[in-house]
């Protein structure tokens, strides 16, 4: 094993398979599961939801993107608008998940640091030492 350890080939093999898992494992997605309620509870939230698209839709990430798909805000809200109280009420949680969503680039600084430290145990394991000053 030690000999097998030694060969550059394993080196080579190791850390394409550590950049690669880290490429990986730095894109994540989503997985959320729930139940879903086979009826619409309340229907006088509509102000509320209403108020919830309307203020993700004013939000200038969201309004550029309507702009490059070719849709003005303007038109997106006269839609919003004419939508009836659960399809509004489903549109406003999924706001709340796209709020929820955005991140401020943790999970690149996660997956960097799980890049480093198994590069780090791969070394180990071949016997090299890594110093750090």
């Amino acid at each position: 094993m030690a000999s097998v350890r030694k060969a550059a080939w394993f080196v080579i093999v190791a850390v394409v398979m550590a950049g690669w898992m880290g490429a990986v494992g730095s894109l994540r997605g989503v997985a959320e599961a729930g139940v879903i309620a086979s009826h619409f509870a309340d229907a006088g939230s509509r102000a509320g939801d209403m108020a919830k698209v309307q203020s993700f839709l004013e939000s200038k990430m969201v309004t550029q993107k309507l702009i490059d798909y070719g849709v003005s805000p303007g038109e997106a809200m006269a839609k919003v608008r004419t939508m009836d109280a659960q399809d509004l009420h489903r549109l406003a949680s999924l706001t709340d998940r796209a709020a929820a969503g955005t991140d401020s680039g943790i999970g690149i600084l996660i997956g960097l640091a799980i890049l480093v430290i198994l590069i780090i145990v791969i070394l180990k394991l071949m016997n090299k030492e890594v110093i750090v000053r």
